[in-house]
């Protein structure tokens, strides 16, 4: 059994929370001391607190940066995501 306390902030995960679970990608957006902010993606953006201690039933695998960016290309695709052009 794992923890959210073994992911890294700044990373992408495949993770099974509990055994009968469906494999889920997330990414750790922010650590503090007890918690971990991530953003969870089983349809469309999901956004959630976890504690650190909180049980993880499998971490698949971290992904590499060239499978995110796969993954982005299809995600922005399905969902017509446009990126915000304020900030630039």
């Amino acid at each position: 059994m794992y923890s959210y306390a073994l992911l890294e902030p700044g990373c992408y995960y495949l993770i099974q929370e509990k055994k009968e679970d469906p494999i889920t990608l997330i990414r750790v957006n922010v650590e503090t001391d007890h918690c971990m902010f991530l953003s969870s993606f089983p349809e469309q953006e999901l956004l959630m607190w976890k504690r650190k201690a909180d049980p993880i039933f499998d971490i698949i695998e971290l992904l590499s940066d060239e499978a995110v960016s796969s993954w982005e290309e299809s995600f922005n695709a399905k969902y017509d995501v446009e990126e915000d052009d304020e900030y630039e």
